[in-house]
């Protein structure tokens, strides 16, 4: 902070400084290993020699590897990966050898917390889950499916290991994959686009009648931050469900009355100019990837405009 940094008001391990493209510079912390991004390469190596004059520091070179994410420059910009983590994955619960799918959740399924068959081990279900949820921070084609099956851990059925395990076998043929932040050739250039997709099904849990939010932020077209989740209560209409995931995505109806104050947040950042609320055609609606299952063509469609590529 004495060196004049603000920290970010929403991730409190980022730092920043100054406010033009060319002499910005950030830094991402993690107890004591630094993430130094600027638009110059003279700032981050002023910061360095301002930072070792205080503190016994190594400096690794360019970012290849953190916290399990995987790095890698291309002549398009920067890919994001986990091809180790996912591979040690595969590999611990035996799905190396596995058949391959093109999509990770089979349309038609019907899952339920009342399915009938078989009990598996509660314990396995929860490890392969949470392997699956980190393997989701690059790789947001698989947050519709892995949201799915965690629905299901309290009492796991043979037909909720069978959904995991085409997960599994979805990751094993598109290892390679990550998120491409494509690189900015226009350097003096202060704009960038910042766009959000929300969406919600309606009632799509069988069991319980609760509705799926999903939305997906875009920075200058590469993802950034998404979301699959149930939503805490039960919307009592189509227009109610989508309502609530707009509100959740923090971008009246008279249908809409009734909705807790809170869900009206986003009306107040319209009316400020801050949000611009615009409809979206169906053909162009990324929120299918993550409100349902899809047939192949559409999938990978989808998946190739949020950003997900093979870097392979």
């Amino acid at each position: 902070m004495q060196l004049g940094f603000t920290k970010c008001t929403t991730e409190h391990g980022v730092y920043v400084k100054g406010n033009h493209i060319a002499e910005i510079l950030i830094i991402c912390l993690y107890v004591d290993d630094l993430l130094i991004t600027s638009g110059e390469l003279k700032n981050i190596q002023a910061f360095k020699e301002e930072m070792q004059a205080e503190f016994e520091m190594s400096d690794l070179g360019e970012l290849s590897y953190f916290l399990g994410m995987e790095f890698r420059r291309t002549n398009r910009g920067i890919l994001m990966h986990q091809t180790k983590y996912a591979t040690d994955v595969l590999k611990r619960f035996q799905m190396m050898n596995c058949n391959t799918v093109a999509t990770p959740i089979e349309v038609g399924i019907g899952l339920s917390q009342g399915d009938a068959d078989c009990a598996v081990d509660k314990t396995l279900y929860r490890e392969m889950i949470g392997s699956l949820r980190y393997v989701c921070n690059s790789r947001p084609d698989l947050a519709y499916g892995v949201g799915l099956v965690s629905r299901y851990m309290e009492s796991p059925k043979q037909s909720h290991m069978s959904a995991v395990n085409r997960i599994f076998r979805y990751l094993k043929g598109t290892l390679g994959y990550g998120i491409m932040y494509p690189a900015n050739r226009n350097r003096g250039c202060n704009e960038s686009s910042l766009i959000a997709f929300s969406d919600a099904d309606w009632c799509g849990d069988k069991t319980d009648r609760k509705s799926t939010t999903w939305y997906l932020f875009l920075f200058n077209n590469a993802p950034i931050s998404w979301c699959s989740k149930k939503q805490d209560v039960v919307a009592l209409s189509t227009c109610e469900s989508e309502y609530i995931a707009a509100s959740l995505n923090p971008v009246a109806h008279g249908r809409s009355k009734h909705i807790e104050t809170r869900f009206h947040y986003i009306r107040e950042q319209v009316s400020k100019g801050k949000v611009k609320v615009e409809h979206c055609k169906s053909e162009n609606q990324l929120a299918d990837l993550f409100t349902k299952p899809l047939k192949r063509d559409r999938f990978e469609k989808l998946r190739h405009n949020i950003g997900v590529e093979n870097g392979s």
